[in-house]
Protein backbone atom coordinates (compact mmCIF):
# COMPACT_ATOMS: atom_id res chain seq x y z
CA UNK A 1 0.00 0.00 0.00
CA UNK A 2 2.32 2.96 0.59
CA UNK A 3 4.92 1.76 -2.19
CA UNK A 4 1.73 2.30 -4.53
CA UNK A 5 1.19 5.48 -2.62
CA UNK A 6 4.75 6.50 -3.00
CA UNK A 7 4.86 5.96 -6.57
CA UNK A 8 1.60 7.69 -7.57
CA UNK A 9 2.64 11.02 -4.92
CA UNK A 10 5.65 10.99 -6.83
CA UNK A 11 4.87 10.40 -10.36
CA UNK A 12 1.85 13.08 -10.29
CA UNK A 13 4.33 15.32 -8.86
CA UNK A 14 6.96 15.41 -11.53
CA UNK A 15 4.18 15.71 -14.58
CA UNK A 16 3.15 18.28 -13.09
CA UNK A 17 6.40 20.35 -12.10
CA UNK A 18 7.52 19.64 -15.34
CA UNK A 19 4.92 20.37 -16.71
CA UNK A 20 4.21 23.55 -15.28
CA UNK A 21 8.17 24.72 -15.40
CA UNK A 22 8.59 24.25 -19.54
CA UNK A 23 5.68 25.87 -20.09
CA UNK A 24 5.98 28.88 -18.16
CA UNK A 25 8.82 29.33 -19.90
CA UNK A 26 7.63 28.80 -23.84
CA UNK A 27 6.11 31.41 -26.18
CA UNK A 28 2.92 30.45 -28.25
CA UNK A 29 2.27 32.82 -30.77
CA UNK A 30 1.74 33.47 -34.28
CA UNK A 31 -0.24 30.97 -35.68
CA UNK A 32 -3.51 31.21 -38.33
CA UNK A 33 -6.08 29.58 -39.25
CA UNK A 34 -5.47 25.61 -40.81
CA UNK A 35 -6.25 25.10 -43.90
CA UNK A 36 -7.28 21.44 -44.34
CA UNK A 37 -6.62 18.75 -47.03
CA UNK A 38 -6.01 15.40 -48.10
CA UNK A 39 -5.43 12.66 -50.30
CA UNK A 40 -1.91 11.16 -51.14
CA UNK A 41 -0.14 12.63 -54.09
CA UNK A 42 1.05 10.86 -57.27
CA UNK A 43 5.07 10.57 -56.98
CA UNK A 44 7.11 13.31 -58.63
CA UNK A 45 10.57 13.95 -57.88
CA UNK A 46 11.24 16.78 -60.99
CA UNK A 47 10.67 20.24 -58.66
CA UNK A 48 8.84 21.44 -55.52
CA UNK A 49 5.78 22.72 -55.07
CA UNK A 50 4.10 24.46 -52.67
CA UNK A 51 -23.96 13.27 -25.74
CA UNK A 52 -25.86 15.11 -23.33
CA UNK A 53 -27.28 12.06 -21.43
CA UNK A 54 -30.67 12.27 -19.52
CA UNK A 55 -31.60 14.17 -16.47
CA UNK A 56 -31.66 12.23 -13.72
CA UNK A 57 -34.29 13.08 -10.93
CA UNK A 58 -33.03 14.70 -7.89
CA UNK A 59 -35.09 14.58 -4.48
CA UNK A 60 -36.57 17.85 -3.62
CA UNK A 61 -35.88 17.55 0.30
CA UNK A 62 -32.32 17.97 -0.88
CA UNK A 63 -33.55 21.40 -1.11
CA UNK A 64 -34.71 21.72 2.05
CA UNK A 65 -32.95 19.87 4.29
CA UNK A 66 -29.72 20.12 5.51
CA UNK A 67 -26.97 20.36 3.22
CA UNK A 68 -25.07 16.20 2.80
CA UNK A 69 -21.41 16.43 3.56
CA UNK A 70 -21.16 12.69 2.25
CA UNK A 71 -17.43 10.89 2.62
CA UNK A 72 -15.84 9.63 -0.18
CA UNK A 73 -14.75 6.51 -0.82
CA UNK A 74 -10.94 5.90 -1.57
CA UNK A 75 -9.85 3.61 -4.21
CA UNK A 76 -8.24 0.30 -3.67
CA UNK A 77 -4.34 0.97 -3.86
CA UNK A 78 -2.11 -2.06 -5.18
CA UNK A 79 1.51 -2.58 -4.45
CA UNK A 80 4.67 -2.50 -7.47
CA UNK A 81 8.23 -2.70 -7.49
CA UNK A 82 8.34 0.24 -10.04
CA UNK A 83 10.38 3.02 -8.34
CA UNK A 84 9.90 6.15 -10.67
CA UNK A 85 12.94 8.64 -11.23
CA UNK A 86 13.51 11.40 -9.20
CA UNK A 87 11.54 14.29 -10.81
CA UNK A 88 13.30 17.19 -11.83
CA UNK A 89 14.52 19.76 -9.81
CA UNK A 90 12.02 23.36 -10.00
CA UNK A 91 13.82 25.89 -11.92
CA UNK A 92 13.03 29.43 -12.22
CA UNK A 93 11.58 29.74 -15.88
CA UNK A 94 14.44 31.94 -17.93
CA UNK A 95 13.52 33.99 -21.04
CA UNK A 96 14.41 32.97 -24.37
CA UNK A 97 17.92 32.96 -25.32
CA UNK A 98 18.27 33.73 -29.06
CA UNK A 99 21.82 32.79 -29.50
CA UNK A 100 23.74 35.80 -31.56
CA UNK A 101 25.03 34.07 -34.72
CA UNK A 102 28.36 36.27 -34.74
CA UNK A 103 29.31 34.57 -31.20
CA UNK A 104 29.02 30.91 -32.83
CA UNK A 105 32.92 29.87 -33.50
CA UNK A 106 32.13 26.85 -35.93
CA UNK A 107 35.02 25.60 -37.81
CA UNK A 108 34.99 26.66 -41.89
CA UNK A 109 35.03 23.06 -42.17
CA UNK A 110 31.92 22.23 -39.90
CA UNK A 111 29.96 24.93 -41.47
CA UNK A 112 30.92 23.68 -45.27
CA UNK A 113 30.24 20.44 -44.00
CA UNK A 114 27.00 21.33 -42.89
CA UNK A 115 26.02 23.13 -45.99
CA UNK A 116 26.99 19.69 -47.89
CA UNK A 117 23.97 18.20 -46.75
CA UNK A 118 21.86 20.79 -49.19
CA UNK A 119 21.09 18.43 -51.84
CA UNK A 120 19.85 15.81 -49.28
CA UNK A 121 17.50 18.30 -48.00
CA UNK A 122 16.47 18.91 -51.77
CA UNK A 123 15.92 15.63 -52.21
CA UNK A 124 13.86 15.14 -48.88
CA UNK A 125 11.30 18.53 -49.86
CA UNK A 126 10.41 17.13 -52.95
CA UNK A 127 9.82 13.63 -51.73
CA UNK A 128 7.27 14.85 -49.06
CA UNK A 129 6.21 18.42 -50.83
CA UNK A 130 5.82 17.10 -54.01
CA UNK A 131 6.18 13.19 -54.17
CA UNK A 132 5.48 9.69 -52.83
CA UNK A 133 5.00 11.35 -49.10
CA UNK A 134 3.09 14.33 -49.96
CA UNK A 135 0.43 13.91 -47.72
CA UNK A 136 1.23 10.51 -46.47
CA UNK A 137 1.40 11.58 -42.41
CA UNK A 138 -1.62 13.17 -42.57
CA UNK A 139 -3.31 10.14 -44.65
CA UNK A 140 -1.90 7.60 -42.21
CA UNK A 141 -2.74 9.68 -39.20
CA UNK A 142 -6.33 10.10 -40.41
CA UNK A 143 -6.68 6.36 -40.87
CA UNK A 144 -5.47 5.69 -37.29
CA UNK A 145 -7.64 8.46 -35.70
CA UNK A 146 -10.51 7.19 -37.42
CA UNK A 147 -9.92 3.67 -36.69
CA UNK A 148 -8.63 3.62 -32.67
CA UNK A 149 -10.33 7.68 -31.10
CA UNK A 150 -8.63 7.96 -27.75
CA UNK A 151 -5.58 5.94 -26.47
CA UNK A 152 -5.93 6.29 -22.36
CA UNK A 153 -3.12 4.82 -20.61
CA UNK A 154 -4.17 1.30 -19.67
CA UNK A 155 -7.11 0.62 -21.95
CA UNK A 156 -6.97 -2.09 -24.35
CA UNK A 157 -7.39 0.52 -27.62
CA UNK A 158 -3.92 2.20 -26.65
CA UNK A 159 -2.55 -1.34 -26.48
CA UNK A 160 -4.43 -1.96 -30.05
CA UNK A 161 -2.84 1.33 -31.23
CA UNK A 162 0.53 0.33 -30.10
CA UNK A 163 0.45 -3.07 -31.85
CA UNK A 164 -0.81 -1.40 -35.06
CA UNK A 165 2.21 1.10 -34.98
CA UNK A 166 4.47 -1.74 -34.46
CA UNK A 167 3.05 -3.06 -37.43
CA UNK A 168 3.20 0.19 -39.40
CA UNK A 169 7.04 -0.01 -38.44
CA UNK A 170 7.75 -3.38 -39.84
CA UNK A 171 5.84 -2.53 -43.18
CA UNK A 172 8.10 0.78 -43.99
CA UNK A 173 10.90 -1.82 -43.25
CA UNK A 174 12.04 0.04 -39.85
CA UNK A 175 15.12 -2.32 -38.39
CA UNK A 176 14.88 -3.91 -34.78
CA UNK A 177 11.24 -3.23 -34.08
CA UNK A 178 9.82 -3.95 -30.91
CA UNK A 179 7.84 -3.16 -27.75
CA UNK A 180 9.80 -2.32 -24.24
CA UNK A 181 7.42 -3.28 -21.44
CA UNK A 182 6.12 -0.41 -19.17
CA UNK A 183 4.37 -0.39 -15.89
CA UNK A 184 1.27 2.02 -16.35
CA UNK A 185 -1.34 3.09 -14.05
CA UNK A 186 -5.06 2.11 -14.84
CA UNK A 187 -7.34 4.41 -13.96
CA UNK A 188 -11.34 4.74 -15.07
CA UNK A 189 -13.24 7.56 -15.93
CA UNK A 190 -17.04 6.39 -14.59
CA UNK A 191 -20.05 8.09 -15.70
CA UNK A 192 -19.83 11.84 -14.10
CA UNK A 193 -22.35 14.46 -13.75
CA UNK A 194 -23.15 17.34 -12.09
CA UNK A 195 -26.16 19.21 -12.03
CA UNK A 196 -26.95 22.86 -10.02
CA UNK A 197 -29.99 22.68 -7.59
CA UNK A 198 -30.16 26.19 -6.87
CA UNK A 199 -30.34 29.05 -7.36
CA UNK A 200 -31.60 27.17 -10.84
CA UNK A 201 -31.75 23.84 -12.60
CA UNK A 202 -29.04 23.26 -14.79
CA UNK A 203 -26.69 20.70 -16.24
CA UNK A 204 -22.46 21.35 -15.44
CA UNK A 205 -20.76 19.74 -18.01
CA UNK A 206 -18.28 17.99 -15.69
CA UNK A 207 -14.55 16.07 -16.81
CA UNK A 208 -12.98 14.14 -13.97
CA UNK A 209 -9.17 14.78 -13.47
CA UNK A 210 -6.45 11.98 -14.02
CA UNK A 211 -6.19 9.90 -11.17
CA UNK A 212 -9.19 11.37 -9.24
CA UNK A 213 -10.97 9.65 -6.57
CA UNK A 214 -14.96 9.16 -7.13
CA UNK A 215 -17.92 10.48 -5.34
CA UNK A 216 -20.31 7.84 -3.00
CA UNK A 217 -22.53 6.65 -5.29
CA UNK A 218 -25.12 8.72 -4.25
CA UNK A 219 -23.04 11.63 -5.22
CA UNK A 220 -22.26 14.82 -2.99
CA UNK A 221 -24.66 17.60 -2.55
CA UNK A 222 -23.36 20.92 -0.53
CA UNK A 223 -23.76 24.25 -1.42
CA UNK A 224 -20.15 26.01 -3.80
CA UNK A 225 -17.77 28.47 -2.47
CA UNK A 226 -16.40 29.98 -5.45
CA UNK A 227 -12.48 31.55 -5.06
CA UNK A 228 -10.05 33.34 -7.66
CA UNK A 229 -6.93 32.10 -6.21
CA UNK A 230 -5.62 30.14 -3.77
CA UNK A 231 -4.75 32.57 -1.09
CA UNK A 232 -8.64 34.00 -1.37
CA UNK A 233 -9.77 29.91 -0.52
CA UNK A 234 -7.11 30.18 2.40
CA UNK A 235 -8.34 33.77 3.34
CA UNK A 236 -12.10 32.74 3.22
CA UNK A 237 -11.26 28.86 4.51
CA UNK A 238 -14.14 29.70 7.45
CA UNK A 239 -16.70 29.19 5.10
CA UNK A 240 -15.00 26.06 2.75
CA UNK A 241 -15.52 23.65 5.34
CA UNK A 242 -18.13 20.94 3.99
CA UNK A 243 -18.71 23.10 0.83
CA UNK A 244 -17.73 22.08 -3.13
CA UNK A 245 -14.93 24.80 -4.01
CA UNK A 246 -14.82 26.21 -7.32
CA UNK A 247 -11.59 27.51 -8.83
CA UNK A 248 -12.44 30.40 -11.19
CA UNK A 249 -8.71 31.10 -11.91
CA UNK A 250 -7.83 34.00 -14.39
CA UNK A 251 -6.29 32.19 -17.49
CA UNK A 252 -2.81 33.72 -17.60
CA UNK A 253 -0.01 31.72 -19.03
CA UNK A 254 -0.86 27.55 -19.34
CA UNK A 255 1.83 27.08 -16.89
CA UNK A 256 0.67 29.28 -14.08
CA UNK A 257 -2.68 28.35 -14.47
CA UNK A 258 -2.43 24.69 -14.72
CA UNK A 259 -1.39 24.76 -11.14
CA UNK A 260 -4.94 24.94 -9.76
CA UNK A 261 -5.87 21.45 -12.15
CA UNK A 262 -3.38 20.63 -10.46
CA UNK A 263 -2.96 21.50 -6.79
CA UNK A 264 -6.72 21.96 -6.69
CA UNK A 265 -7.96 19.16 -4.78
CA UNK A 266 -4.80 19.43 -2.15
CA UNK A 267 -5.91 23.06 -1.12
CA UNK A 268 -9.64 22.42 -1.27
CA UNK A 269 -8.95 19.22 0.93
CA UNK A 270 -7.17 21.19 3.22
CA UNK A 271 -9.83 23.78 4.40
CA UNK A 272 -12.13 21.15 4.36
CA UNK A 273 -13.94 21.35 0.94
CA UNK A 274 -15.83 18.23 0.09
CA UNK A 275 -14.62 18.51 -3.82
CA UNK A 276 -12.74 20.49 -6.41
CA UNK A 277 -14.16 21.34 -8.91
CA UNK A 278 -11.53 24.08 -11.66
CA UNK A 279 -11.93 26.56 -14.58
CA UNK A 280 -10.80 24.64 -17.65
CA UNK A 281 -7.27 25.69 -18.17
CA UNK A 282 -7.56 27.12 -21.75
CA UNK A 283 -7.44 30.73 -23.39
CA UNK A 284 -9.88 30.21 -25.19
CA UNK A 285 -13.69 28.02 -24.54
CA UNK A 286 -17.16 26.97 -26.75
CA UNK A 287 -18.43 25.80 -23.25
CA UNK A 288 -16.27 22.42 -23.39
CA UNK A 289 -14.67 21.19 -19.91
CA UNK A 290 -10.37 20.15 -20.46
CA UNK A 291 -9.02 17.20 -18.73
CA UNK A 292 -5.46 16.33 -17.47
CA UNK A 293 -3.31 15.37 -14.31
CA UNK A 294 -4.32 16.40 -10.95
CA UNK A 295 -2.09 16.01 -8.22
CA UNK A 296 -3.13 14.04 -4.24
CA UNK A 297 -0.40 15.22 -1.21
CA UNK A 298 0.45 12.60 1.35
CA UNK A 299 -1.44 13.05 4.46
CA UNK A 300 -4.08 15.45 3.24
CA UNK A 301 -7.62 13.82 2.71
CA UNK A 302 -8.23 13.02 -1.08
CA UNK A 303 -11.17 14.52 -2.52
CA UNK A 304 -12.71 14.01 -6.03
CA UNK A 305 -11.42 16.74 -8.52
CA UNK A 306 -12.78 17.74 -11.76
CA UNK A 307 -12.73 20.26 -14.60
CA UNK A 308 -16.03 23.04 -15.20
CA UNK A 309 -15.66 24.70 -18.62
CA UNK A 310 -14.80 28.98 -18.25
CA UNK A 311 -18.04 29.74 -19.25
CA UNK A 312 -19.74 27.39 -16.28
CA UNK A 313 -16.67 28.94 -14.21
CA UNK A 314 -17.87 32.39 -14.30
CA UNK A 315 -21.59 31.88 -14.15
CA UNK A 316 -20.86 30.75 -10.89
CA UNK A 317 -18.79 33.75 -9.91
CA UNK A 318 -21.78 36.17 -11.41
CA UNK A 319 -23.86 34.18 -8.87
CA UNK A 320 -21.80 34.41 -6.07
CA UNK A 321 -21.09 38.02 -6.27
CA UNK A 322 -24.64 38.74 -6.27
CA UNK A 323 -25.51 36.66 -3.18
CA UNK A 324 -27.38 34.12 -4.29
CA UNK A 325 -27.08 30.63 -2.74
CA UNK A 326 -25.94 28.00 -4.87
CA UNK A 327 -26.14 24.51 -4.54
CA UNK A 328 -24.39 21.37 -6.54
CA UNK A 329 -24.97 17.64 -7.13
CA UNK A 330 -21.93 15.98 -8.08
CA UNK A 331 -21.91 12.81 -8.96
CA UNK A 332 -18.43 10.57 -10.09
CA UNK A 333 -17.66 7.17 -10.51
CA UNK A 334 -14.39 7.25 -11.29
CA UNK A 335 -12.02 4.39 -9.24
CA UNK A 336 -8.34 2.99 -9.82
CA UNK A 337 -7.41 -0.40 -11.05
CA UNK A 338 -4.13 -2.24 -10.63
CA UNK A 339 -1.03 -1.01 -12.45
CA UNK A 340 -1.34 -2.42 -16.26
CA UNK A 341 1.58 -3.43 -18.37
CA UNK A 342 2.10 -1.13 -22.23
CA UNK A 343 4.75 -0.53 -24.27
CA UNK A 344 6.87 2.19 -25.67
CA UNK A 345 7.43 1.96 -29.20
CA UNK A 346 10.87 1.67 -30.53
CA UNK A 347 11.78 1.40 -34.42
CA UNK A 348 15.46 2.43 -35.88
CA UNK A 349 17.47 2.72 -38.83
CA UNK A 350 20.85 1.24 -37.37
CA UNK A 351 23.63 3.62 -38.17
CA UNK A 352 26.31 2.51 -40.73
CA UNK A 353 29.54 3.16 -38.67
CA UNK A 354 28.21 3.94 -35.36
CA UNK A 355 25.75 1.96 -34.48
CA UNK A 356 26.20 2.67 -31.03
CA UNK A 357 25.87 6.36 -30.74
CA UNK A 358 21.89 7.23 -31.05
CA UNK A 359 19.67 10.52 -32.26
CA UNK A 360 16.16 9.71 -31.34
CA UNK A 361 12.73 10.93 -32.49
CA UNK A 362 9.66 11.44 -30.44
CA UNK A 363 6.57 11.81 -29.67
CA UNK A 364 3.65 9.97 -27.22
CA UNK A 365 1.21 7.46 -28.13
CA UNK A 366 -1.56 7.65 -25.74
CA UNK A 367 -4.00 10.39 -25.29
CA UNK A 368 -6.85 11.59 -23.15
CA UNK A 369 -9.98 10.15 -23.34
CA UNK A 370 -12.30 13.39 -24.18
CA UNK A 371 -11.31 13.71 -27.80
CA UNK A 372 -9.53 11.57 -30.22
CA UNK A 373 -5.91 12.78 -29.13
CA UNK A 374 -4.79 13.62 -32.63
CA UNK A 375 -3.55 17.26 -31.77
CA UNK A 376 -1.87 15.38 -28.16
CA UNK A 377 0.01 13.88 -29.64
CA UNK A 378 -0.70 11.10 -32.50
CA UNK A 379 0.69 14.20 -35.11
CA UNK A 380 4.16 13.88 -32.72
CA UNK A 381 4.25 10.70 -33.14
CA UNK A 382 3.23 10.20 -36.45
CA UNK A 383 5.73 12.52 -37.81
CA UNK A 384 8.36 10.85 -35.61
CA UNK A 385 8.07 7.30 -37.23
CA UNK A 386 7.50 8.90 -40.70
CA UNK A 387 10.64 10.80 -40.71
CA UNK A 388 12.26 7.39 -40.44
CA UNK A 389 10.17 5.71 -43.34
CA UNK A 390 10.93 8.53 -45.00
CA UNK A 391 14.89 8.30 -45.26
CA UNK A 392 14.32 4.27 -45.56
CA UNK A 393 12.59 4.99 -48.68
CA UNK A 394 15.29 7.64 -49.80
CA UNK A 395 17.82 4.64 -48.87
CA UNK A 396 19.41 7.71 -46.22
CA UNK A 397 21.07 5.60 -44.08
CA UNK A 398 23.08 7.78 -41.44
CA UNK A 399 26.90 7.18 -39.44
CA UNK A 400 24.83 6.64 -35.88
CA UNK A 401 21.40 5.13 -35.37
CA UNK A 402 18.75 6.78 -36.03
CA UNK A 403 15.54 5.28 -33.29
CA UNK A 404 11.91 6.70 -33.42
CA UNK A 405 10.17 5.93 -29.61
CA UNK A 406 6.88 6.54 -29.18
CA UNK A 407 5.98 7.01 -25.60
CA UNK A 408 3.39 5.44 -23.60
CA UNK A 409 1.62 6.88 -20.47
CA UNK A 410 2.87 10.22 -21.01
CA UNK A 411 -0.75 11.57 -19.63
CA UNK A 412 -0.59 10.00 -16.26
CA UNK A 413 3.25 11.36 -15.13
CA UNK A 414 5.73 11.09 -18.06
CA UNK A 415 5.63 6.92 -17.35
CA UNK A 416 6.74 5.38 -20.96
CA UNK A 417 9.92 7.86 -20.57
CA UNK A 418 10.95 7.76 -16.69
CA UNK A 419 11.18 3.50 -17.03
CA UNK A 420 12.96 4.02 -20.45
CA UNK A 421 15.56 6.39 -19.11
CA UNK A 422 15.64 3.89 -16.12
CA UNK A 423 16.40 1.02 -17.74
CA UNK A 424 19.17 2.54 -20.41
CA UNK A 425 20.72 4.24 -17.77
CA UNK A 426 24.22 2.85 -19.07
CA UNK A 427 23.59 3.89 -22.51
CA UNK A 428 22.83 7.58 -21.80
CA UNK A 429 26.17 8.79 -22.71
CA UNK A 430 25.75 7.35 -26.13
CA UNK A 431 23.11 9.35 -26.66
CA UNK A 432 23.34 12.21 -29.31
CA UNK A 433 20.67 14.30 -29.21
CA UNK A 434 16.86 13.61 -28.26
CA UNK A 435 14.04 15.20 -30.34
CA UNK A 436 10.41 15.74 -28.99
CA UNK A 437 7.45 16.86 -30.67
CA UNK A 438 4.65 17.42 -28.06
CA UNK A 439 3.39 20.98 -28.22
CA UNK A 440 1.58 20.34 -31.61
CA UNK A 441 2.19 19.99 -35.61
CA UNK A 442 1.21 23.14 -36.77
CA UNK A 443 3.28 24.99 -39.49
CA UNK A 444 7.24 24.75 -38.46
CA UNK A 445 9.07 27.60 -37.37
CA UNK A 446 12.34 26.03 -36.25
CA UNK A 447 13.66 24.21 -33.11
CA UNK A 448 13.67 25.03 -29.51
CA UNK A 449 16.93 23.26 -27.78
CA UNK A 450 18.29 22.48 -24.62
CA UNK A 451 22.32 22.13 -24.56
CA UNK A 452 25.75 23.48 -24.69
CA UNK A 453 26.33 26.69 -26.46
CA UNK A 454 28.27 25.20 -29.07
CA UNK A 455 26.22 22.32 -29.79
CA UNK A 456 23.45 24.59 -30.48
CA UNK A 457 25.28 26.60 -32.64
CA UNK A 458 25.63 23.44 -34.72
CA UNK A 459 21.87 22.85 -34.60
CA UNK A 460 22.13 26.47 -35.52
CA UNK A 461 23.57 25.83 -38.96
CA UNK A 462 21.81 22.94 -39.50
CA UNK A 463 18.57 25.23 -39.14
CA UNK A 464 19.91 26.95 -42.33
CA UNK A 465 19.38 24.53 -44.86
CA UNK A 466 15.35 24.69 -44.28
CA UNK A 467 15.47 28.51 -45.32
CA UNK A 468 13.17 27.36 -48.54
CA UNK A 469 10.35 26.72 -45.83
CA UNK A 470 10.39 29.38 -43.26
CA UNK A 471 11.54 26.84 -40.70
CA UNK A 472 15.15 28.65 -39.17
CA UNK A 473 14.25 29.55 -36.00
CA UNK A 474 16.17 28.64 -32.91
CA UNK A 475 16.03 29.10 -29.56
CA UNK A 476 17.59 28.53 -27.01
CA UNK A 477 15.84 27.18 -23.49
CA UNK A 478 16.40 26.22 -20.16
CA UNK A 479 14.05 23.17 -20.93
CA UNK A 480 12.12 21.80 -23.55
CA UNK A 481 10.08 19.12 -24.19
CA UNK A 482 8.57 17.10 -21.59
CA UNK A 483 9.19 13.42 -21.39
CA UNK A 484 12.72 14.90 -23.17
CA UNK A 485 13.50 16.54 -20.02
CA UNK A 486 14.44 13.42 -17.96
CA UNK A 487 17.09 12.51 -21.17
CA UNK A 488 18.28 17.17 -20.72
CA UNK A 489 18.81 15.98 -16.76
CA UNK A 490 21.41 13.38 -17.86
CA UNK A 491 23.23 16.10 -19.47
CA UNK A 492 21.41 14.73 -23.38
CA UNK A 493 21.03 17.61 -25.85
CA UNK A 494 17.22 18.40 -26.25
CA UNK A 495 15.29 19.24 -29.49
CA UNK A 496 11.55 20.25 -29.84
CA UNK A 497 9.35 21.37 -32.65
CA UNK A 498 8.67 24.70 -32.63
CA UNK A 499 5.01 25.67 -34.25
CA UNK A 500 2.78 28.15 -34.97
CA UNK A 501 0.99 26.90 -32.47
CA UNK A 502 -1.00 29.60 -30.37
CA UNK A 503 -4.30 27.89 -30.22
CA UNK A 504 -2.67 24.70 -29.72
CA UNK A 505 -4.17 25.34 -25.98
CA UNK A 506 -7.84 25.82 -27.52
CA UNK A 507 -7.88 21.76 -28.63
CA UNK A 508 -5.70 20.58 -25.69
CA UNK A 509 -7.54 17.69 -23.44
CA UNK A 510 -10.57 18.69 -24.89
CA UNK A 511 -13.03 16.74 -26.85
CA UNK A 512 -12.33 19.47 -29.87
CA UNK A 513 -9.00 17.28 -30.40
CA UNK A 514 -9.76 15.59 -33.11
CA UNK A 515 -8.51 15.28 -36.82
CA UNK A 516 -10.13 18.56 -37.96
CA UNK A 517 -7.35 20.08 -36.11
CA UNK A 518 -4.14 18.63 -37.75
CA UNK A 519 -3.52 19.90 -41.71
CA UNK A 520 -2.31 17.88 -44.50
CA UNK A 521 0.26 20.71 -45.22
CA UNK A 522 1.28 21.54 -42.08
CA UNK A 523 2.45 18.17 -41.10
CA UNK A 524 4.33 17.61 -44.36
CA UNK A 525 6.10 20.56 -43.82
CA UNK A 526 6.87 19.24 -39.71
CA UNK A 527 7.91 15.95 -41.39
CA UNK A 528 10.73 18.06 -43.47
CA UNK A 529 11.81 19.53 -40.36
CA UNK A 530 11.96 16.54 -38.44
CA UNK A 531 13.59 14.19 -41.12
CA UNK A 532 15.80 16.77 -42.62
CA UNK A 533 17.59 17.72 -38.61
CA UNK A 534 17.43 14.73 -37.74
CA UNK A 535 18.99 12.83 -40.10
CA UNK A 536 21.94 15.35 -40.40
CA UNK A 537 22.42 15.23 -36.72
CA UNK A 538 22.74 11.67 -36.74
CA UNK A 539 25.04 11.76 -39.96
CA UNK A 540 28.01 14.45 -39.05
CA UNK A 541 31.38 13.73 -38.49
CA UNK A 542 30.75 15.34 -35.08
CA UNK A 543 28.50 14.45 -32.11
CA UNK A 544 26.51 17.92 -30.65
CA UNK A 545 28.95 18.50 -27.83
CA UNK A 546 27.47 18.32 -24.47
CA UNK A 547 28.00 20.73 -21.20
Amino acid sequence: MKWYFLFSLLVLGAVLRIESRILKSRDFSNVQANTFESGRATPDLQGITSADEEDEEVDEEILTNSIKKTPFVTPTRVKTNFVPLTPAKRVKPQPVRQEDPASCKLSPELVKEIASYQNVTRLIMKTVLNGAFKNRTYDDLSFFIDKFGSRITGSSNLEDSIDFMLAKMKDDDLENVHGEDVLVPHWIRGKESAELLAPRRKRIPVVGLGYTVGTPADGIVAEVLVVKTFQELRDRADEAKGKIIVFNEEYTTYGESVEYRGNGAIEAAKVGGLASLVRSVTPFSINSPHTGMQDYEQNVTQIPNACITVEDAQYLQRCQDRGWRIVLQLKMADFSLPLSKSRNVVGEIVGRDSPKEVVVVSGHIDSWDIGDGAMDDAGGAFISAEALALLKFLKLKPKRTLRSILWTGEEFGLIGVQQYVNQHRNELDQFNAVFESDIGTFDPLGLDFSGSAKAGCIVQEVLKLLEPINATMFRALPEVGSDIGFFIQKGVPGLSLNNKNSQYFWYHHSGGDTMTVESADSLDLCLVVWATTSYVLADLSVPLPRN
